[in-house]
């Protein structure tokens, strides 16, 4: 047995834990640009960070314009503030646009790159210190060294990468989920499961990135309608835990096909990205069972149930799904085929069974 793990963030649970543990973020700097959305300042989150950060005696500078996928642009604009306002570190709040704009801005603050290199790769495991405060239960950007940004060049969404882009810190707080709304609360929990199965179709699994794979379907899984009415606190600490787990996993493994594929719907159709992946994963699981992948049985005995269970779970928690033409679904397939994520895939799928997979989750309205 032979394999690789890494994952550097230190992550600190519980209740009120960045008012309480907040001065762990005191040796990162003397100056936070906080990148964050709209939502944070609804939720309490922006303002226990405010709290913690005067607490330990650093000034900070908020910027609250990153939007859903964010563009080069928005990290652009967070770049400049960080640089006149003197900022020397980063805490993220928020979910995964946030998260992903601040490890881009991290980095992007200490590594010149031109708009067309920056997906370029190569980047040296330098950027500035960050602290991350996820505030949904999806992403696990939190524990992850990827940036995914909107990439107009190629009219799809990127990913860019260093090991410096995992955050210093990650504090978990479920009592920021309180005011999520439902369908935010579906899509970003659909894209967690997404995030642990993939993460075991993944060519580059590893035992140890299936262990936590496992365990994040385990308390996710039996979670997942429960988000579609309301949820107890202790229900969505599990969730942040579970969808945190699931972050871990990909960090390790990376993401398959659906991703890839997903990118295509989000990008052309604004589909929400858990939204996207959730449309897809069905059909792509029933394509694991036609070739046989042995992982299929190990995520559907984490999950306690059988195939057509999931896809009916995933049905019941996507509703009415979108009904696009077949070009158009032929020019996905034929642009995801070109994914890096396909070669990644333990059931590798060919540009046709792409299609196939395509117009069985977004042609046909169910």
């Amino acid at each position: 047995m032979k394999f690789n793990y890494y994952m550097p963030t230190k992550i600190v649970c519980g209740r009120d834990c960045v008012l309480t543990e907040g001065a762990q973020m005191k040796p990162l700097g003397a100056h936070a640009l906080i990148v964050t959305g709209k939502s944070s300042a609804k939720n309490g989150a922006l303002d226990d960070v405010l709290t913690a950060l005067e607490n330990n005696g650093q000034r900070a500078t908020v910027f609250d314009r990153v939007s859903p996928n964010p563009t080069i642009a928005c990290v652009r604009e967070g770049v400049a503030l960080l640089v006149s306002a003197g900022a020397d570190f980063i805490v993220a709040v928020g979910g995964g646009s946030p998260m992903d704009a601040a490890k881009a801005i991290a980095t992007l603050a200490v590594q010149e790159r031109t708009d067309e290199e920056i997906f370029a790769g190569g980047y040296e495991p330098t950027a500035l210190p960050m602290a991350h405060v996820p505030t949904t239960a999806g992403t696990g950007s939190e524990v992850t060294p990827y940036a995914i940004l909107t990439n107009d060049f190629k009219e799809t969404k990127t990913s860019i990468t260093s090991p410096a882009m995992f955050p210093r810190i990650a504090f978990l707080d479920g009592k920021y989920m309180r005011s999520l709304p439902t369908v935010s609360a579906v899509n970003t929990a659909i894209d967690a499961f997404s995030h642990a199965v993939e993460g075991m179709l993944s060519r580059n699994a590893t035992p140890m990135s299936d262990l936590l794979a496992k365990e994040s379907l385990r308390i996710l899984y039996p979670l997942l309608l429960k988000t579609a009415g309301q949820t107890t606190d202790e229900e969505r600490d599990a969730l942040l835990y579970a969808s945190t787990l699931a972050g871990m996993t990909i960090a390790q493994s990376g993401t398959t096909a659906v991703h890839g594929m997903g990118y295509c719907l989000t990008y052309f159709h604004n589909v929400d990205h858990g939204r996207a992946n959730g449309l897809l994963l069905g059909e792509t699981l029933r394509l694991c069972r036609e070739k046989g992948v042995p992982a299929l049985d190990e995520i559907l005995s984490a999950c306690g149930d059988t195939l057509e269970g999931v896809c009916d779970t995933l049905d019941e928690l996507l509703g009415t799904r979108e009904n696009l033409p077949e070009e158009e679904l032929s020019e996905f397939a034929r642009r995801s085929a070109q994914n890096k994520n396909i070669k990644k895939s333990a059931y590798e799928p060919t540009e046709a069974e792409l299609k196939r997979i395509f117009m069985a989750s977004c042609h046909t309205l169910r």
